[in-house]
């Protein structure tokens, strides 16, 4: 058996010491994290054997001041942190310096507005830039969608219909921003009440997106379910249309009902159709991370570990 990297995403920084085990047999590659103060940090690397590759997931939260005093006191089930670039813009480096050198980071953007024709906002690109500097994550991540016209910053996450003139446009800033910081890029599905029809199918878009941007997918499992409830499709059809390769990271978080809609308010636990979801992408895909993207309604922390530890059994299923 060996270990290496996966292809994708490079780890810099990382050093290798010690030993480990997968099914018994030792590690060609043992990792430790001289880099982060941690005894031992497992991190996405591929694993051959005669049976094919497996990929290490890494289990985590996004961060949000009311887990930090919890997240401080550095719990083993927290593996990795996915950070909002917005939410550092104007402050919070001391914290930030001090989230990267003890946690695996991924950058998540909310306002780059990708899907916008015409040039990116300058000043945003700057403090997303500077957030991935100061804080060197693994990969950075932004959304499918737009947010702003010429005139009006609209304030949330819209769909982009899949067309070709979308492809370029979406391909062009995603590229701009992946050179930009020198970061590996990956983009996130959206949830959406309106089912916008175009030249191709959504799976088709997200492929031929990813292939052109030289980008991953992050891939919302709640967004998918969501938008299978209100549009009426099957999630793991969808899926399965989608190349397994390019799903690289996964956001889960509890969805709300009402008024015979779903909705996608991330501040509900994780219901059981979820979680069976979840493990269908997991058997699916080499997925290197998944992230718990709690924004309200916290609940108690044994609740969040136990969730953390059951997406890491499901994971540790299929790898």
């Amino acid at each position: 058996m060996t270990v290496c990297l996966s292809p994708l995403f490079s780890i810099t920084g990382i050093h290798s010491s010690g030993q480990t085990e997968q099914n018994g047999d030792p590690l060609d590659f043992p990792l430790s994290a001289s880099s982060y103060d941690r005894d031992f940090l497992e991190i996405p690397v591929s694993v051959h054997s005669g049976t094919g590759t497996a990929i290490m997931m890494l289990s985590g939260l996004g961060f949000r001041p009311p887990l930090a005093e919890w997240i401080r006191s550095r719990p083993s089930e927290i593996e990795c942190l996915e950070i909002t670039a917005e939410h550092f813009f104007d402050g919070g480096q001391e914290q930030l310096q001090w989230l990267s050198e003890h946690y695996p980071l991924f950058i998540h953007g909310l306002g780059l507005s990708l899907g916008s024709p015409g040039t990116l906002d300058s000043e945003t690109l700057r403090h997303f830039s500077q957030v991935v500097e100061q804080s060197d994550p693994m990969w950075i991540s932004e959304h499918i969608a737009f947010t702003q016209t010429t005139e009006h910053d609209l304030g949330h996450l819209n769909p982009v219909r899949p067309t070709h003139s979308n492809l370029i446009t979406l391909a062009d800033h995603a590229r701009q921003l992946s050179d930009l910081c020198a970061k590996p890029l990956i983009l996130e599905n959206i949830t959406s009440y309106l089912r916008l029809s175009g030249e191709m199918s959504e799976p088709e878009f997200l492929n031929t997106l990813c292939s052109q941007a030289d980008c991953g997918l992050l891939l919302d499992v709640t967004n998918l379910f969501i938008n299978a409830q209100n549009h009426q499709f099957d999630p793991v059809e969808w899926l399965h249309q989608i190349e397994p390769a390019v799903i690289k990271q996964l956001h889960i978080v509890g969805y709300a009902q009402r008024d015979g809609q779903f909705h996608d308010w991330h501040d509900a636990p994780i219901q059981e159709d979820l979680w069976e979801l979840l493990e269908a992408v997991l058997e699916y895909a080499p997925v290197e991370a998944c992230i718990i993207e709690r924004d309200g309604g916290f609940p108690a922390r044994n609740d969040l570990q136990k969730d953390l530890l059951r997406m890491k059994d499901i994971a540790h299923v299929y790898r």
